[in-house]
């Protein structure tokens, strides 16, 4: 079987005491409205949410293409779930800019605890599932790296670039042995990223 593991798309910035969940940008919809056309090709059976709004709204447009509900996870929830604002990457301070360079969790974070939390929710859903389904996952860029960390076994927690809208898919073999098939595959928001702006 296969996982779809799809980064909710590009949110608004919350401020501090705001909470840490907030709605699509007027961008982050225009992006979540390319992934029907972008997962067309691949036979979902089931979509699954992080509880957040902005993975949520990310989901939306597929499952109204699909006719498929969208099953909530809270394991699948971003490591800044329930802290008090979110701010996007563009957006974040030089400090918080230098801990994901080194590939680290914020410091009130148990890294242990996080992983641990996504794998359960992982193992559970590949074993809920049958051989040749495709189940498409919406979820955060700490998520997606925390599950690429494990298959992967990277020196680092957060080792890989995942966008807004990225699509990184992971195999399952009949054993249950997962693989990494593709990272952060992001043709089709291409030039709705602003890491992209320079090009």
């Amino acid at each position: 079987m296969q996982l779809l593991l799809v980064r909710h798309a590009l949110p608004l910035r919350s401020e501090p005491g705001a909470g840490s969940d907030p709605d699509l940008s007027g961008d982050g919809i225009a992006q979540a409205a390319r992934l029907p056309a972008a997962l067309a090709r691949f036979p979902i059976t089931r979509l699954v949410s992080s509880p957040q709004r902005r993975a949520q709204q990310t989901a939306q447009p597929v499952a109204d293409a699909l006719g498929l509900g969208v099953d909530i996870d809270e394991r699948l929830a971003e490591y800044d779930y329930g802290l008090s604002h979110y701010t996007p990457i563009e957006q974040a301070s030089k400090e918080d800019l230098q801990r994901l360079i080194n590939g680290e969790l914020p410091g009130d974070v148990d890294p242990h605890a996080f992983q641990a939390r996504i794998w359960a929710g992982i193992e559970d859903i590949v074993a809920g599932s049958g051989h040749d389904d495709t189940i498409a996952l919406f979820s955060h860029g700490g998520v997606i790296n925390a599950v690429v960390h494990r298959v992967m076994k990277t020196e680092r927690l957060l080792s890989v670039q995942v966008d807004y809208a990225g699509v990184t898919r992971v195999l399952s073999s009949r054993s249950g042995r997962l693989s990494v098939a593709a990272i952060n595959s992001t043709e089709h928001v291409w030039d709705l990223l602003p890491r992209n702006a320079q090009w």
